[in-house]
Parts: C-alpha cells; structure tokens; sequence
C-alpha cells in the first residue's frame, strides 16, 4: 500500500502510516483521498498504486511540514476497517558488545582459576621449605600493594578518590581479611592443599550461621537443606584425612569464619562507595599489610627468619626465592582478577565460579603433590563441594 499526495514544488508522501517530502511526480489524483485546494493543478499530483483512506491526518499541508520531515497519520486499505499496523520485530541477535562481553568474563574465570592454581602450589612449595606461614602471609599483601602502587604512581591504573570515612568503613574488612589470609596460609602448612580447601568449602554454612544467629536474617528452606551435604562431606573428608592435623583444620575453620564476616563487613561498609573492585582490593591490601606487619614480628620474628632463608637457600637452591616472589605476586594477581570480576557479574554466578575453582585447586594439588586419597575421603569431599554448588543456587 503506497499513497501520496505532492504539491509543487514538494510532495507528501504516505507509505504504511508516515508521510515525509519528496520531489514532485506527475501522476493522477486519487478520489479516495479528501480534495484538496489545489492552485496549481498542472505542478502539483497525487499517485496511488493501491486504494487507501486516511484515518486522520494531522496538520496537513504545509503548517506542519516546516517543524518536521516526518509527519504521522493512519491509513487502512478499502477493505479493511482498522490501520495496518506496519511494525514488526526483527529477529534479536548476539550484538558485538555483548559477545564482546561474554569473551571477558570468560576470560576472568579463566584467569582466575588459573592464578590460583598457580599461587597455590608455589604457596605449598615455599611453606614446606620454609614453615613460616606469618611472614609468607605478609610478603603475599606486600608484593600486592608494592604492585598497586607503582602501577597509581605510573598512572597504568587510575588511583581511586578515597577519603577518611572510606578507609575508615574499610578497616573492620581488613581485619577480618588478615585473619582469614594468615589463618589459611597456617592450614596449607600443616595440612595438604586439597583438605584445607575441602574444609573451605564449608564457608557457606558458616555464612548461613552467622547471618542466623547474629544478623537474625532467615532463609528459605532449601538453603538450610543445602548445608548438611556440605557439613557432612566436611565431616567425612576430616575423619577419613590420612594426614590430619588439628592446627591445619583449625586454620581452615577459622578462616570460613572470618571470611564470612568480612563479606559482612564489605556489604554493610562500603555500600554507596564507587571504588572499583581493582582499586577496592588493593586498598584492602595496603590497609590489611599495615595491621598484619606488627603482629608476624610478634609470633616469628627476624631471628627465625633469617635461620629458616638459609636451611631453605642450602637445600632448594636458588631458584626458592623464585618460589616465595612467585606466591606472593600470584596470590595478589587472582585476588585482584577475582573482586575485577565481581564488577562483570552477578553473585550467583561468582559463587558457581568459586565452587569450580576449588575443584580445579584440589584436583591439581593432589596431582603434582602426588596426596594419597582414600575412595571414602575423595567422596567426602565431593559432596561437600556439590553442598556448596547446591547451597549457591538455593540462596537465590
């Protein structure tokens, strides 16, 4: 359906519903359309190829063209008695940006999964060479903020805009955090790596606990039905763990413990604060090595320092200073790359992704550390990991 009615030395022309300008065509008038005055017949047509009415037109002529190209109207074919209605939705595809969008997170997890593997076996390597779980811990947030602040001094990365109250809500965090670091780092040196994070996968029920007993917050059935696969496959990988050690299990417990109030802490602290999840966690760095630094002066102390660097340097070799740079700058690259993608993605997906980098830390731990795995603790610990998958998809 095609009408148009032109007028010299411009035409309007109405195609499914719009009218617009257009260079004038001889052609013959329509008597479906209303008459128009017309003063000069010989330069001014109207042209139809179909037959048409229009319903309602408005401002027709000249009063309304001079404000827009476009004009609006209703027009129906002679036997219809409603407007064609002329929209349609085209197909929706992936666009670009989105594609673009999916390749990054994608490459987050992957990245993530991939440092932490690699932090965690050089983490191990150092601690069973050197058992000094304090000072590994504070080289770890050194090596972070000594990281972050070259790269706000060189303006690679933008330096976040802070202020007084910020650092202030930031500091109940960091305390919470450098408990949580040390008291891991302390697990992965008497215990091997995969019954430490089999352990932390029962960080969920201290979560559902506290928030419980403490905050008075309730959850719905299948989160409470979620958490006894995790305590119990917990329970059964503890008990049947052929190297147990109660320190390492402690370290692991509390570590769940003061993660979980340090999430706390961030979601009642930080809310309204634009501080990028980068420039977030290096701040938490700085402000955690600063409470941290006193106290593994405290417990080790310089003299246990230095003995242990020999014994190391005499039986590793060189290449163990190697091992302590390469703990110390992967754990701040995964950390890091992990709060970045907290930016990219909901908390439901970070959770499935956290659950799948423990898998992927205890599978190759128990590979290149060669830990013996009885059948009942390896099923331990995969329930307790599908707990926590279980417990990821109920809270939502």
């Amino acid at each position: 359906m095609i009408c148009a009615v032109k007028q010299s030395p411009r035409a309007i022309i109405c195609s499914d519903g719009v009218i617009r300008r257009k260079i004038s065509v001889p052609s013959q008038r329509s008597s479906f359309l209303p008459l128009l005055p017309l003063q000069k017949p010989r330069n001014s047509a109207v042209s139809v190829h179909k037959p048409v009415h229009v319903s309602s037109l408005e401002k027709f002529g000249s009063l309304g063209v001079r404000k827009a190209n476009l004009i609006k109207c209703e027009a129906y074919e002679a036997e219809r008695s409603q407007p064609i209605d002329s929209s349609f939705e085209l197909p929706q595809s992936p666009t670009p940006s989105e594609a673009a969008k999916k390749l990054k997170i994608g490459s987050y997890f992957a990245l993530w999964w991939a440092l932490n593997v690699v932090f965690n076996i050089y983490n191990k390597k150092v601690l069973n060479a050197y058992p000094f779980p304090w000072l590994t811990s504070t080289l770890s947030l050194a090596a972070g903020s000594l990281i972050m602040l070259i790269s706000w001094m060189t303006r690679i990365a933008e330096a976040p805009k802070t202020d007084l109250e910020f650092w202030k809500s930031l500091f109940p965090v960091a305390i919470a955090h450098t408990i949580g670091h040390v008291a891991a780092t302390v697990s992965m040196s008497k215990v091997a790596v995969s019954f430490t994070h089999i352990i932390k996968s029962g960080e969920p029920a201290f979560s559902v606990l506290v928030s419980r007993f403490l905050l008075g917050e309730t959850f719905p059935l299948p989160v409470y039905l979620s958490l006894l696969p995790i305590i119990g496959g917990c329970a059964l990988a503890a008990v049947t763990e052929l190297n147990f050690n109660m320190t390492g299990f402690m370290g692991a417990m509390i570590s769940n413990l003061a993660f979980v109030f340090r999430n706390i802490f961030s979601k009642r602290g930080m809310k309204g604060k634009s501080v990028s999840g980068m420039n977030y966690y290096a701040c938490l760095s700085i402000l955690s090595l600063l409470i941290l630094t006193p106290f593994a002066f405290a417990v080790e102390g310089p003299q246990l320092w230095a003995a242990g660097w020999k014994t190391a340097i005499s039986q590793i070799g060189p290449h163990f200073v190697w091992w302590v740079a390469a703990q110390s700058i992967f754990y701040h690259l995964y950390n890091q790359v992990s709060y970045m993608s907290l930016d990219e993605i909901s908390p439901l997906t970070f959770s499935v992704g956290n659950t799948m980098k423990r898998i992927s830390v205890i599978v190759s731990s128990i590979i290149i550390f060669h830990t013996p795995v009885q059948p009942v603790n390896a099923l331990g610990a995969a329930i307790a990991i599908l707990g926590t998958f279980i417990y990821s998809q109920a809270k939502q």
